[in-house]
């Protein structure tokens, strides 16, 4: 008898907040009760395990229902219960979670008390299931609408915190509204449009479609500009299919939280496409058939490949940024042990916050440095919110972090605690000292901070919005070093500073030499998959990125050089770690976008050609971290590779002793005063070496 997997996760009408103590009830369809679970700290029941059909019986139409299908109901003393039937959907070998929101009970919102959940699309005989209306053409307004001067699509792509999903077709007004976070919407419409046991090329092809396709229907703004007050319906003849209180397979939602930001466009037109698709049988169109994905996937096709094979060759995975709810933009790069800086020290604050709410989350230490108490903080994060428990922080980590802390900190709502966390968009003008505690505290010493990761001269302070000695001690450091009045107190003219000072920082967007790669702005985009050994790599591709590492690699001898013949095999994947070295990637051996966009920068910027970088101004010994830190490093590798009496040092942006040896190395070398300072004169004199 083949087995699944199911947790309950509970949490407030606004799902952010967990309910601990919550008593779970599992029955099947006939009433059974299978079991009967408590909520922990986290809002979480227990994994328990269930009946599922085998999964051989998924990847053909026709085939019987591949999951099955069990009843949850949710009480707690305060809340309304509610009661889901046959919406937890389990199958074979797989770990679903049923999502529950509670209304406490002296809200003036109704419960959804009694939520039957139908079974998945593919199941069911849509006769309205057809191609969705092509957004070109203006259909009819509703009536009594409001009048519109004009067609409008938002400036660019952007994923939004929340969407708001009609229950029904566009014209009926009897249909409920519901407003729920986008990526729980893409992970509800992909649970109900496909199912969890299919390839992961397939599924991660659908997700794009999904995705893509309420993206297209946000960016033209097509039901608001019809004056509807909602984003998208749960139609199939329309849209496509929202189940409320649908469960959530587990590989369903790590790849959902993984692409959330990937979307598919056609090469030179800026707004996501218009993605048409239907199952394939009941339902067939010009766009994607999710049956037909299975057996491109098992014929050993990648997503993009998939997709390609549907719209055309001429269109590309791009990827936004631009997630509303995520209150700093994700660096770019993946977060691991040993790493530090601005990026490291807002994750710390971030998990401090959301441990509040969620005491199976570590505290940390918000010192800037990724080390072990960050990993554990993360793992116990990742574990809660359903992620790979890798520990590091990699894009899908940092923003469900942004998104959890939003939520936590109810940014978006009217008794918001407020930004704390010093990005805000104008300084405070309210002068604090030592002896104040509470929220321009917090914020103070999280800006002294970051800016102490680039200037030895300000020391870390514990950000715990107390305003004590060492805090006074820190600013009294940055007046003295800025031209301020060093009086210890923080008033609009510090404030003032502190601002500019941070958001000139590299990370945060400012100057500096080196920061995290960007989308170039010419030369070839990304392929939309991921360059690898063992990987199904386009020979063309390959071959680029040896020729411009191989032309890199005259400015940093530290590359080596290899031969193009377009084969991704051990000497490329080596060659593009000594470049992910360099510049701060993640040392996977591998070409993401991340890493593509780095190349072809440095490609653009180098190519044949040493350019020496620009002395940030920054006096840096013994103790100083940062990205200023690691062009450092990369600077004395590179003379360590001309000059035997030069060490060559871990680019980590940490100047430890073996920085501090190679710097005294490099000033005898050089001629210098010895010290293993680098100032203006060591750092130029390096650089030019």
């Amino acid at each position: 008898m083949a087995t699944g997997y199911l947790t309950v996760q509970v949490r407030d009408a606004g799902e952010a907040m967990p309910i601990s103590g919550a008593y779970v009830t599992v029955s099947d369809l006939d009433g059974n009760v299978l079991y009967n679970l408590v909520t922990d700290s986290s809002g979480s029941t227990e994994e328990v395990q269930l009946y599922a059909p085998d999964k051989v019986h998924d990847f053909s139409p026709g085939d019987p229902e591949p999951y099955a299908a069990y009843n949850v109901s949710v009480s707690k003393a305060g809340f309304k219960t509610e009661n889901i039937y046959e919406g937890a959907e389990i199958y074979d070998g797989i770990a679903s979670i049923q999502p529950v929101s509670l209304v406490p009970a002296n809200s003036s919102a109704p419960p959804v008390n009694n939520t039957f959940v139908p079974p998945d699309s593919l199941l069911e005989n849509f006769q309205q299931q057809q191609p969705a209306p092509d957004p070109s053409p203006t259909p009819s307004a509703p009536p009594n609408s409001r009048a519109l001067l004009s067609p409008r699509v938002i400036p660019e792509v952007v994923i939004p915190e929340k969407i708001t999903v009609h229950l029904g077709s566009p014209t009926n007004a009897s249909a409920a509204n519901v407003t729920v976070p986008f990526a729980d919407y893409v992970k509800n419409v992909a649970a109900s449009e496909i199912y969890a046991t299919w390839p992961a090329a397939s599924i991660d092809a659908n997700i794009l479609v999904i995705m893509t396709f309420v993206l297209n229907r946000i960016y033209t703004e097509w039901y608001r500009n019809q004056g509807y007050t909602f984003d998208i319906t749960n139609n199939t003849g329309w849209d496509q299919y929202y189940k409320p209180g649908q469960s959530i397979p587990s590989n369903i939602s790590k790849a959902v939280d993984r692409l959330l930001g990937d979307y598919i466009h056609r090469i030179g037109f800026a707004e996501p496409l218009f993605s048409s698709f239907c199952n394939g049988t009941t339902a067939t169109c010009s766009g994607l058939s999710q049956w037909g994905t299975v057996s491109l996937a098992e014929r050993g096709y990648t997503p993009l490949q998939i997709l390609q094979y549907y719209y055309g060759n001429n269109i590309e995975v791009a990827h936004t940024n631009l997630i509303s709810n995520v209150l700093t933009t994700y660096p770019g790069y993946t977060l691991t042990n040993g790493m530090s800086g601005t990026p490291v020290l807002q994750i710390q604050t971030y998990l401090n916050r959301i441990s509040t709410a969620y005491p199976a989350i570590p505290k940390i230490t918000p010192d800037g440095v990724y080390g072990p108490q960050t990993i554990a903080a993360v793992k116990a994060f990742q574990k809660i919110f359903t992620l790979d428990q890798t520990g590091n922080t990699d894009r899908a980590t940092w923003n469900k972090i942004g998104m959890i802390y939003n939520g936590v900190t109810r940014l978006g709502e009217l008794d918001s605690e407020g930004i704390q966390n010093g990005v805000g968009v104008s300084p405070p003008t309210t002068t604090i000292q030592q002896g104040n505690t509470g929220g321009l505290v917090s914020q103070l010493q999280f800006l002294l901070n970051a800016i102490g990761n680039y200037n030895s001269a300000i020391p870390t302070v514990i950000q715990d919005a107390s305003f004590n000695a060492n805090t006074t001690a820190a600013v009294k450091a940055f007046q003295s070093y800025y031209g301020l009045t060093a009086d210890g107190k923080v008033g609009p003219a510090t404030w003032k500073k502190l601002y500019e000072v941070y958001k000139g920082l590299p990370e945060v967007g400012g100057g500096g030499s080196v920061t995290p790669p960007t989308p170039p702005t010419t030369g070839p985009a990304y392929p939309g998959y991921v360059i690898k050994q063992g990987g199904n790599n386009s020979s063309s591709d390959v071959a680029l990125m040896q020729k411009y590492l191989n032309a890199i690699s005259n400015a940093y001898p530290s590359i080596p050089k290899i031969v193009e013949d377009g084969k991704y095999g051990p000497a490329s994947a080596a060659q593009v770690r000594a470049f992910q070295q360099i510049k701060g990637l993640s040392q996977d051996g591998q070409i993401g976008p991340a890493t593509w966009a780095a190349i072809v920068n440095a490609y653009s910027n180098v190519g044949s050609t040493y350019t020496p970088p620009v002395y940030p101004g920054i006096l840096m010994a013994k103790g100083s971290y940062g990205s200023y830190v690691s062009t450092l490093q990369t600077l004395i590798n590179r003379l360590a590779d001309k000059n035997s009496s030069v060490p060559h040092v871990t680019v980590d942006g940490d100047f430890g002793s073996g920085t501090d040896a190679a710097v005294r190395a490099v000033q005898r070398v050089l001629g210098l005063t010895v010290d293993g300072k680098v100032g203006a004169m060591t750092w130029n004199a390096l650089a030019n070496a």
